[in-house]
């Protein structure tokens, strides 16, 4: 078994959408994350074994990566989708085979506002995230939801505090 648990430095993107200023970021979002870093499989990993890094780490989503290339990437979505209902054998099949190769990658200072708009438009639920560095963490749409939650929380304290003259 081919598992790799890494923080990739120099992944080559497949598609890189720009970067704009605004209140809340794609960093910000991966800052308040408990897990840093990415988890990658190469692609010649078994979906079963690379099925087992997800529900052992409680993710959704591996890159495929071999060095610095970024290959793919395999979700959730693609083993319901490509090999359950397509009736493949897990441990026979590779990720390679069944992965998306078609990744969207969104630069850590793009706003928070244009990540969800790209995740509700190309229907994703995983994004990975790229700085001048690199490949700097993966964000998922339950992530932009936690971040918002989090936002909104501290938007309704201040505002009470405000209306009860305590800010």
């Amino acid at each position: 078994m081919r598992i790799r648990a890494s923080i990739p430095s120099r992944l080559t993107p497949g598609l890189i959408l720009g970067s704009d200023f605004a209140m809340s970021t794609a960093k910000d979002v991966l800052s308040r994350k408990k897990t840093l870093g990415v988890i990658t499989v190469l692609p010649d990993c078994s979906v079963r074994d690379a099925c087992r890094v997800m529900r052992d780490r409680r993710i959704g989503a591996l890159l495929v990566a071999e060095g610095e290339t970024l290959h793919g990437i395999f979700t959730e979505r693609d083993v319901m989708n490509l090999v359950v209902a397509a009736e493949k054998d897990p441990s026979a099949t590779k990720v390679a085979e069944v992965m998306t190769r078609k990744v969207i990658v969104v630069r850590s200072d793009r706003s928070l506002e244009e990540v969800e708009a790209i995740m509700r438009q190309e229907r994703l639920r995983h994004v990975p995230v790229l700085d001048e560095t690199g490949l700097v963490g993966l964000i998922s749409i339950g992530d932009v939801n936690a971040f918002n939650a989090a936002e909104d929380h501290q938007a309704v304290e201040y505002l009470t505090q405000y209306i009860q003259g305590r800010a």
